[in-house]
């Protein structure tokens, strides 16, 4: 697949510096770039998650020691 990207000119400078530094084709360079944001995204889907599951988990516990504690005192 061929894609046309258009950059503005600070885009432009930043992607020759990066190609010139690793002595990369701009096409590899912008590859590269492709892959880390779809790592990262996936990263960071999976700590949001972990994060929600471990808001849930607490929230359960604190609602089962309060039901807990009130049947104990019912007894």
């Amino acid at each position: 697949m061929i894609a046309t990207v258009r950059l503005n000119s600070e885009m432009e400078e930043l992607l020759n510096s990066i190609s010139t530094k690793f002595h990369k084709k701009k096409s590899d360079v912008i590859r590269d770039a492709i892959k880390y944001y779809a790592q990262n995204l996936e990263k960071n889907q999976k700590t949001r998650l972990q994060k929600a599951m471990a808001k849930t988990m607490k929230s359960d516990m604190k609602e089962y020691k309060e039901i807990e504690g009130s049947l104990a005192r019912k007894l």
